[in-house]
């Protein structure tokens, strides 16, 4: 977040599954669509933050399985745990804030291995301050009751989340999704970063506390969980800050953000042309995001006219622009970018995506800027990711390509030198 140098337009917070991530998109089209929106419009002056009831164990399996952006934070363990940039640095006054005499694990296992119908949960989602079961179908309601009243006896002081039916979690009061959100935006107003409109979107249960913050927007998706929409036809019916959306997941992000007229909504994979190289040369984002959609078009065969494109791209490098290919070769990035011919179509039919996360500028100096991202590439099940470095210099008014060099990233499958990446 060091970036950030005044109040954030816009802060994203947002669950997981079923929420920024549709599972049953197996062509991830809403979660790429989001992302280039976000590369593209929000990322050098906003904040994003995750929030799922995962662990960071599951939270990691997910990011390999599907393309998702690195958030500014991630809040995880439904609130009972924050951690903050790439490394995922915890966040230790917020730990400190749920140790208290009414938080006891032990009690908790004692107390609920009364209960044969609860089966913990793997190793992986028991957290310090979280202990989670799988409970026999239709017995939630009355387990949860009779367990807080045990739970209380005891001195504890706890939330018990029932919620797709089949999942019981117990977590300190003070704790929670809504709780843990409250806590990073009083924090992030002790910075002066507090952020100008808050997004929270979500699509269960665990997601209502996030719902109750006031001044903060609300989305639930439409796919959102009876249970989610009983509690808000209870409780936030007549709250014009929070609405239904009509679409599903990340693209009821999307819709949420042009109805409360937050920002830019139209998601550059929403556009076909290529051409308009109308670029805001205080934001290299844009001219990044869409070359990369181009290049995934054309190796997807879905433009006509390509060559015409080619060399509008061509254009835009400097005769001397060169590429530092991740094998160690340099070449030409004129001729790289004109090799693309050959290219097209040969990802036709095939799972092939392209995206690209946390396009930041670096340096500027008068007439050059330096731009940082991860540029990933999925072809089936095979991904790749390469640190991107790309300088750009101002002629008439637009952004050119002089110098572009690329790495392969720790996260990257590929552990030599691969010759099918080409950019």
């Amino acid at each position: 977040m060091e970036r950030l140098i005044s109040h954030p337009p816009l802060m994203i917070v947002s669950d997981l599954d079923h929420t920024m991530v549709d599972h049953q998109d197996h062509e991830n089209l809403s979660l790429l669509r989001f992302n280039s929106l976000w590369e593209y419009a929000y990322r050098r002056d906003s904040l994003l933050v995750f929030s799922t009831a995962r662990s960071p164990i599951l939270y990691k399996e997910l990011r390999k399985e599907k393309p998702l952006l690195t958030p500014d934070i991630i809040i995880t363990s439904i609130g009972t745990e924050i951690a903050f940039g790439n490394s995922m640095v915890a966040d230790h006054d917020w730990v400190e804030s749920l140790n208290s005499d009414k938080w006891n694990r032990e009690i908790v296992l004692e107390e609920t291995s009364k209960f044969p119908e609860l089966t913990l949960q793997p190793k992986t989602e028991q957290r310090l301050h979280k202990v989670s079961f799988y409970i026999d179908e239709g017995k939630g309601e009355a387990l949860t009751k009779e367990l807080s009243q045990l739970l209380e006896k005891r001195g504890l002081d706890v939330k018990i989340i029932y919620s797709w039916g089949k999942n019981v979690d117990v977590i300190p009061r003070g704790a929670g999704k809504g709780e843990a959100l409250e806590y990073l935006l009083k924090k992030l107003q002790a910075e002066g970063i507090f952020p100008v409109n808050t997004l929270a979107c979500g699509d269960s249960e665990h997601d209502a506390e996030l719902f109750s913050i006031p001044d903060v927007h609300g989305v639930m998706v439409s796919n959102s969980q009876e249970e989610l929409l009983k509690w808000r036809s209870e409780n936030a019916l007549n709250n014009l800050k929070v609405i239904h959306s009509t679409e599903r997941c990340a693209d009821g992000i999307i819709q949420a953000i042009g109805h409360f007229n937050l920002g830019p909504n139209l998601s550059p994979r929403d556009v076909s042309e290529f051409l308009d190289r109308k670029t805001d040369n205080a934001n290299p984002g844009h001219e990044v995001v869409r070359f990369y959609l181009f290049y995934e078009r054309l190796r997807r065969g879905e433009i006509k006219n390509y060559e015409t494109y080619i060399a509008s791209f061509k254009e835009s490098c400097l005769h001397a622009a060169v590429l530092f290919h991740p094998s160690g070769a340099e070449k030409s990035l004129r001729d790289t970018i004109d090799e693309l011919k050959k290219c097209y179509g040969d990802k036709r039919e095939k799972k092939f995506w392209v995206w690209i996360d946390q396009v930041l500028v670096t340096d500027t100096i008068p007439g050059k800027w330096i731009v940082k991202f991860d540029k990933w590439e999925q072809c089936e099940d095979e991904r790749k990711c390469c640190k991107t470095t790309v300088e750009f210099t101002s002629k008439g008014g637009d952004l050119v390509w002089e110098k572009v060099k690329q790495i392969w990233s720790e996260e990257s499958k590929v552990k030599d030198d691969n010759s099918s990446w080409i950019l």
